[in-house]
Parts: structure tokens; sequence; C-alpha cells
């Protein structure tokens, strides 16, 4: 798989985890929303007298406001997942090549992912249990 195939497949994920994070903050705080100008309707004469737009437009806001903070924090936290995941990889590389006595460049640590890549694939054909 080359690098530009992988990073878009990366890219594709990630969408597809803040399309769904975000779907489920928008429901979440858009219910909330709603339950806070129910609440307020039959709670408080004065907000009672506000117009259904004006209500909606709150309920709108709470949904956005569901929406964006939902995505957001879904793609941060996926984000440092993979942050965690680079590193590790990474860490392993090094002492992997430090082992051969090698210096751990950007170009050795490629090479070694693609050896690595290898090595379990040939793994995986070896037991395909």
């Amino acid at each position: 798989m080359s690098d530009r195939s992988q990073l878009q497949q990366e890219v594709n994920e990630a969408y597809s985890i803040q399309v769904k994070a975000a779907t489920k903050g928008a429901a979440q705080a858009g219910a909330f929303g709603v339950g806070v100008v129910t609440f307020a309707h039959y709670g408080w004469p004065l907000f009672r007298r506000q117009t259904l737009p004006f209500k909606a437009f709150l309920i709108s806001g709470f949904t956005i406001a569901g929406l964006v903070i939902g995505a957001d924090n879904a793609l941060l936290t996926h984000e440092a997942e993979r942050r965690r995941s680079e590193h590790a990889i990474r860490r392993e590389a090094r002492m992997d090549l430090a082992r051969r006595g090698l210096i751990a460049t950007e170009t050795e640590i490629a090479k070694w992912r693609v050896e690595r890549t290898r090595q379990l694939e040939e793994q995986a054909n070896a037991n395909p249990s």
C-alpha cells in the first residue's frame, strides 16, 4: 500500500469517526435543548411569551454546539490514539535498529517499517487460522 493511499485511508477513517460522533453529539445536545426549552416554557411565564422561532433558535444552538463539541472531542481522541500507536512503533523501530547497530534515521525507520510489514504478512500467510 502506497503512502498516499494509506494517508487517504486514515483521513477517511478519521472522517467517519468524526461524522458518527457529531451525529451522536447533535442528537444528545438537541434533546437536551428541547428539554430545557420545554421546561422553561412551562416553568417561566416570561419565556412562554417568546416566539416559536426564538425557541427553535435556542434548540438549534444547543444542537450545533453538541455537533461541534462531539466531533471535536472524537477527532482529538482519535489523533491522540494515533500518536500513541505511532510513538510505540517508532520506539520499537529505534530499539530494533539499535540492536543491529544502525542509527535510527527517518530513512532507516521507513525501511524497517516496510520490512516489518512484509514479515507480518508472511507470518499471516504461513498461519491462516
